[in-house]
């Protein structure tokens, strides 16, 4: 698996998010702006963004993942805030 895969992967499943995906060996850092994330706890941003992945996570082809799940407002207060 390499991050164009899993970017693919990713776009599928968000198909209005903007994805970024870093990594390879198994190992990658996600960040994904969606309003979908709207109103959700970090912990089912997460579950949304693993449920696509969960069979390749399964077979270790995907071992590690960092998330970065948020919001447009999210993501422009990052921005512009470096935080």
């Amino acid at each position: 698996m390499n991050s164009e895969q899993l970017h693919e992967i990713l776009i599928q499943a968000f198909p209005q998010a903007d994805i970024q995906v870093k990594g390879e060996g198994g190992k990658f850092d996600l960040r994904i702006v969606d309003s979908c994330f709207d109103g959700k706890r970090t912990v089912a941003r997460q579950q949304a963004v693993y449920a696509p992945l969960n069979q390749y996570i399964t077979s270790g082809e995907v071992h590690a993942v960092t998330i970065r799940a948020m919001t447009p407002d999210e993501w422009k207060k990052q921005s512009v805030f470096g935080v």
